[in-house]
């Protein structure tokens, strides 16, 4: 069973997360992480060690290709939540029009309560793949 208030909690977390990208707040964002935290992202390389994701200039770098800030919406958030370990997954939408472009990709992101606050410890994204032979990302595609 779901523990409605940490659910609730974790729902604001992934808002401020939204906004965060939405505005290039990359202090946001980095706070939002876990000492021990990694990540395998969209980009390379395939593992985000822990300690790269607490640090904001990485971030402010990388909003600095598309302008300061991008696009962003998550969708079909579902959080599973104890009191103190948390999962939820979702479908992101992440774009620039300053860049020319816009996807979709999957995200799955594991918590951990650290005394009044969720961490994040683990976070996935992923884009499916063509398998027709050309193994093109999939970033085409929407919900």
């Amino acid at each position: 069973m779901t523990d409605t208030k940490a659910a609730a909690e974790i729902r604001q977390l992934m808002t401020d997360r939204e906004h965060a990208m939405r505005t290039g707040d990359a202090d946001l964002l980095a706070s939002h992480y876990a000492p021990e935290a990694v990540q395998f992202d969209l980009e390379p390389p395939l593992l985000h060690p822990a300690g790269e994701l607490r640090d904001p200039s990485r971030m402010r770098n990388w909003f600095a290709k598309f302008g300061g800030r991008v696009d962003y919406d998550i969708s079909e958030l579902v959080v599973t939540a104890s009191e103190d370990v948390a999962f939820c997954r979702s479908l992101e939408r992440m774009g620039s029009a300053e860049a020319g472009f816009e996807m979709w990709f999957r995200s799955t992101v594991g918590l951990r309560r650290d005394g009044e606050r969720w961490l994040i410890v683990d976070e996935h994204r992923s884009t499916p793949f063509y398998m027709d032979g050309s193994f093109r990302a999939a970033t085409d595609l929407k919900p």
